[in-house]
């Protein structure tokens, strides 16, 4: 278990008792013994995997957490049913500074159901690092392996019209991914990424080829 990013039992009884953790609600026996074999079991295996929606709350009430922006592989892959592709795109945005403000940003990114993010959310700690506000997100989504240049132009002020121009032209040698794959490929500062997120998709194919403009 990443000690950076999962709460561990000492360290929460310790701030517990000092008044910077909200004690653990009162439990029932079953309750009791459930979390107490969990706690052993993530004592004995640093890879252990939850399994369900309980074993995530009894894991938040033991006093584990997972700092978003911050988690590792192993961290997320303790989530249950998170698949290893969207553990990859989460840390190549990490690794391009991108930022994510709440459990809306996780489910947009990785396409998942408002029900998955729910049962994953007693564990999700979106600590903000450094300056600046997350974004605000809308549900539209501009496909930018499809998009026209007048759509781009119109639906995304976030590119100037050189990024544009240069994701014109990659796109049509190989379309874009995801995010992370956007970002790369175009060298965008990670609060431009921030701001696509729930934004854009990526379709599968190649877009069509630009034609001129009228003179």
């Amino acid at each position: 278990m990443a000690r950076g990013h999962w709460l561990d039992p000492l360290a929460r009884g310790l701030l517990e008792a000092a008044g910077q953790l909200p004690r653990r609600a009162q439990a029932s026996p079953e309750q009791r013994v459930e979390q107490d074999l969990l706690e052993l079991k993530l004592q004995l295996d640093p890879q252990l995997r939850l399994s369900s929606s309980e074993d995530v709350r009894h894991a938040a009430a033991l006093g584990w957490r997972l700092d978003v922006n911050r988690a590792t592989a192993s961290d997320w892959l303790r989530l249950p049913q998170i698949q290893a592709r969207q553990v990859d795109l989460l840390l190549r945005l990490q690794q391009g500074g991108v930022q994510l403000s709440g459990p809306e940003d996780l489910q947009k990114l990785l396409e998942i159901s408002e029900d998955l993010v729910r049962s994953w959310e007693p564990l999700l700690q979106f600590r903000w690092y450094g300056d600046g506000a997350p974004a605000a997100i809308t549900p539209v989504k501009l496909d930018l392996n499809r998009a026209s240049r007048s759509s781009l132009e119109r639906q995304l002020p976030q590119l100037n019209a050189e990024r544009r121009q240069r994701l014109l032209r990659e796109r049509q040698r190989a379309p874009f991914q995801d995010l992370a794959d956007l970002q790369q490929r175009l060298q965008l500062p990670a609060a431009v990424i921030e701001e696509l997120i729930g934004k854009v998709r990526f379709g599968q194919g190649p877009a069509g080829p630009e034609l001129p403009r009228s003179a």
